[in-house]
């Protein structure tokens, strides 16, 4: 990599940096004037670890790709932003908050496992040796909420493990490790996968025995649901499998089974779960005094953060101007609506954007790399966090119905913090390898051999012509050939010699 290539990568970090010194300044001097001492020195702990990242990305990854690691900069910077305006507001209202300086400590955790897996994750295709160790740690991340003791509902949904005021979801993890369960099985079963059956309505469906995998998924999701009402996790896991079930086998029925699947087991929710059913109420009629006035499960949180949206209108009230601590959960379900009210849309459409280009870099990734393996990692991760982003904009935006899922990267808390920003760097190290140059073909090793096995061919290519005429019949052999005795031959030389001389003299005479 040529030196003025690198100092525009990291001209690009720096412009990035740039950017969100000048938002928390901002900020900063509109509301309480100043930061305090442990917030500025963790600000700056977290920007020299971007650089360090940076560094071993350049020495450690030497191509990967460059627009990564500066949009989770940016993304982080206006999570934390928004966070840190929400604390502000809280301590002048009496209610004494500091969610943003715990976001810098998980960030600044987040990007130190970063480090550590550029260094150490040379070769990716190593995650393929542990498939089934990775499903096994998957299923026990999910499952562990469930556990009598570290186990903790919050919010309807029991998605949370916890030791004293501290508290962590495995889910967020549980999806890397099922990542890399998924993309190792299908890469092993990709050809029994694609093989087609029966057409129905114009579309070739899979056969019966290959319907097994979807179906276990199905219910695991199914099973996530009833078992911890956690709606946002269940559909996240079987929309990522079903994704990359598509990517493996390139059948679009496995999409029309998986949209079947999907309505099915949304409809089984609605009618079995009070707070799934709440949610679609609420989706249906956000505006109707009842639904708004509920005690529990109403439209009261989403008609906020939808007015939230509304009074930011195309630029925002500006940094410090809005008031997003109205809506509650606004740092973190609902940091897309304080965005929105102080960014106004510019801003939602910056982010967007932030996301796309994110979202966009790992699908090229996919379809660069050579290894199977490869693309199905890479286009699982992304779609996964594809995903993520729709429900929640979706979710706020009246599209469809919340579903308790958090924006990435943004959204305060730990866990989706060091999962999200590991699910980076694991497309950082698959882009080394799918943008690695080719050999050069002009390389003088190369030229010999290539000649040597030009050569070779041509040797083996003769061989086999002179085996082919010499197994070949003669065509005189069918007649039977007088043979002469050596004596004979001899008498016969003589009497050709003489009968020249005599010519020779007779020419003479005349």
């Amino acid at each position: 990599m040529t030196i003025p290539m690198r100092l525009k990568q990291i001209g690009l970090l720096m412009l990035a940096m740039a950017i969100s010194a000048i938002g928390f300044f901002q900020l900063f001097r509109r509301t309480s004037g100043d930061a305090s001492f442990t917030f500025i020195v963790l600000l700056l702990a977290v920007g020299a670890l971007f650089v360090l990242l940076w560094a071993l990305t350049a020495r450690f990854q030497p191509y990967a790709s460059q627009t990564i690691l500066p949009c989770v900069l940016l993304l982080s910077s206006i999570g934390i932003l928004l966070i840190a305006r929400i604390d502000i507001a809280n301590t002048a209202l009496g209610n004494a908050s500091d969610v943003a300086t715990r976001q810098l400590v998980w960030l600044a955790t987040a990007l130190v496992l970063s480090c550590l897996l550029i260094v150490f994750l040379r070769d990716y295709r190593v995650l393929r040796r542990f498939s089934y160790v990775s499903m096994v740690v998957g299923i026990a991340l999910l499952l562990s909420p469930m556990l009598p003791v570290v186990g903790r509902e919050i919010g309807g949904a029991r998605i949370w493990i916890g030791i004293g005021s501290h508290s962590l979801q495995p889910g967020e993890f549980a999806k890397l490790f099922l990542a890399f369960f998924f993309a190792s099985y299908l890469f092993d079963h990709r050809d029994q996968l694609a093989v087609g059956g029966s057409k129905f309505l114009g579309v070739r469906l899979p056969r019966i025995r290959d319907l097994g995998p979807i179906i276990v998924v199905w219910v695991a999701s199914m099973g996530v649901l009833v078992l911890q009402h956690d709606l946002g996790t269940s559909l996240m896991f079987f929309a990522m499998f079903v994704s990359m079930l598509y990517v493996a086998t390139g059948r679009r029925s496995w999409i029309f089974l998986g949209a079947v699947f999907f309505v099915i087991g949304a409809f089984v929710a609605t009618l079995m779960f009070s707070h799934v059913n709440a949610r679609v109420d609420a989706w249906l009629h956000p505006f109707s005094d009842a639904e708004y006035n509920k005690a529990f499960g109403g439209s009261g949180q989403l008609v906020r953060g939808v007015f939230g949206l509304a009074t930011g209108g195309l630029l925002g009230t500006g940094l410090g101007e809005g008031h997003p601590w109205f809506t509650p959960l606004a740092n973190s379900d609902f940091i897309y609506s304080s965005i929105g009210e102080e960014l106004g849309l510019a801003g939602l459409l910056v982010v967007l954007m932030l996301y796309l280009i994110i979202i966009a870099s790992g699908m090229i990734t996919a379809m660069k790399v050579k290894d199977g393996f490869g693309k199905l990692l890479a286009s699982g991760l992304v779609f996964t966090m594809a995903f993520q982003v729709f429900t929640v904009v979706g979710g706020i935006t009246l599209v469809i119905p919340l579903t308790g899922l958090t924006m990435p990267f943004m959204a305060a808390g730990g866990s989706s913090m060091v999962a999200n920003s590991i699910l980076a760097s694991l497309l950082i190290v698959i882009s080394n390898q799918a943008n690695r140059p080719e050999p050069e073909v002009s390389s003088e090793t190369f030229q010999h051999e290539a000649l040597a096995a030009l050569r070779d061919h041509e040797i083996k290519t003769r061989q086999a012509a002179k085996d082919a005429e010499s197994e070949q019949p003669d065509s005189t052999s069918q007649f039977p050939v007088a043979t002469k005795h050596p004596d004979h031959e001899h008498a016969d030389d003589d009497g050709q010699a003489a009968a020249q001389q005599a010519r020779t003299v007779r020419g003479g005479a005349q």
